[in-house]
């Protein structure tokens, strides 16, 4: 009898991951340079050769056991160096999406990843449905016309346009779905990184630590010898400090931050900060997309736009808000105001539990598994050849 498959190959898994952006993927021919001149790829979990032989020959469940593709940072020195130009690192990127999808039950990682009708109508109807809350009369005590009244046309009065009780548990509420949907998500992720590995649980609070470090910092992104890695490490941190220091005013010091007139609070600073590294980081980015620097902007999924436009533009009228209220325009508060929600709640509600903001969870978590059942393999060596010690 002829021996059982441990692995079902799938015929469809590789058209699937093609349409995710690896069109060059059959160009491969396993000669293995990508993963020589990579300075990330080990011997424990090498790539990008590995996940680029997976998708090959279809072998979707060994790749969603792998957590390679997001132990690459898309440095291009793969692309670069393939004889082939298969563009192994495009390949890497494609994987990520692919993954994220996968990852996802609700399905709407996968709808807006294949097809840019779905990511920018989702996009589009959760902005549409912000607008209906302001500017609808009665509208769940939202609005200029069911709540401001004549004296706020006159002076900027926020708190009458948008009372901050209602603003800040409509944060709260969007933390909460939020979190559920990204936090299950990586729950399946980490479920099919961990099954069937043996891992003593020990290890997983060992590693603890050295999730929260990855997760903070990407540090080791530093550790990649290409030329402008340290540089990208730098813009990425940059951008997650802003983004990070945003959301933490917006979600917990809404109440100081979101302020009538002129007056400045002290949470203002932190704004400031964050507009800036969130306006200088994306714009960086942005002209580096359009230049196509450097081998990781060679390629651009509607994904890559989406990610860097939808930050600037959150900051930018965050800044033209800022200004229209302390000059005391009070009509032209009021319409910004609702430009930046309409464009700043799509942006969290999609792209974060659904989009390329994912990754910023999926990867530190890929780190920690790998790290966790490096250990556990070595450790299973060890007791093997004590073992082979004592019988011998």
């Amino acid at each position: 009898m002829a021996e059982k498959l441990l692995v079902q190959p799938d015929p469809e898994f590789i058209k699937d991951v093609m349409a995710s952006g690896a069109h060059d993927l059959k160009k491969c021919f396993q000669c293995a340079t990508c993963s020589t001149v990579c300075t990330l790829s080990d011997g424990g979990f090498a790539f990008p050769r590995k996940q680029m032989l997976e998708v090959q020959w279809g072998l979707k469940d060994k790749l969603m056991e792998d957590p390679g593709p997001w132990l690459c940072f898309y440095c291009g020195e793969c692309s670069k160096n393939c004889p082939r130009k298969a563009n192994p690192g495009e390949t890497m990127m494609a994987l990520r999406r692919y993954l994220t999808a996968e990852y996802d039950w609700t399905g709407l990682s996968r709808l807006m990843y294949r097809s840019a009708f779905w990511e920018v109508g989702i996009l589009a109807l959760v902005s549409a449905i912000i607008v209906a809350l302001f500017t609808l009369p009665q509208n769940f005590g939202f609005g200029l016309l069911s709540r401001s009244g004549p004296e706020a046309l006159s002076s900027v009065m926020l708190s009458k346009f948008a009372p901050v009780g209602l603003v800040d548990l409509g944060d709260r509420v969007l933390l909460v779905l939020l979190s559920f949907f990204l936090l299950t998500n990586a729950a399946r992720m980490f479920y099919r990184l961990t099954r069937g590995q043996g891992i003593p649980a020990h290890l997983y609070l060992k590693y603890l630590p050295h999730l929260i470090l990855q997760a903070a910092t990407q540090k080791r992104w530093k550790e990649c010898k290409e030329s402008e890695a340290t540089r990208n490490w730098v813009r990425h941190l940059l951008l997650v400090t802003g983004y990070v220091t945003m959301f933490t005013l917006v979600v917990v010091f809404l109440p100081w931050f979101q302020v009538d007139g002129s007056s400045v609070h002290w949470t203002s600073y932190l704004g400031y900060y964050a507009t800036a590294v969130l306006v200088g980081a994306t714009v960086w980015m942005l002209v580096d997309r359009i230049r196509r620097h450097g081998e990781m902007y060679e390629y651009s999924h509607l994904s890559d736009w989406l990610f860097p436009i939808l930050l600037f533009l959150t900051a930018a009228t965050g800044i033209g808000l800022h200004v229209l209220r302390v000059n005391d325009f009070a009509m032209a508060t009021y319409v910004m105001y609702t430009v930046h929600m309409a464009i700043a709640v799509p942006m969290l509600a999609v792209e974060v539990p659904f989009g390329k903001w994912a990754h910023l969870l999926y990867r530190p978590l890929a780190i920690y598994v790998a790290a966790v059942r490096r250990e556990a393999a070595e450790c299973s060596s060890r007791e093997v050849a004590q073992l082979g010690r004592v019988v011998a």
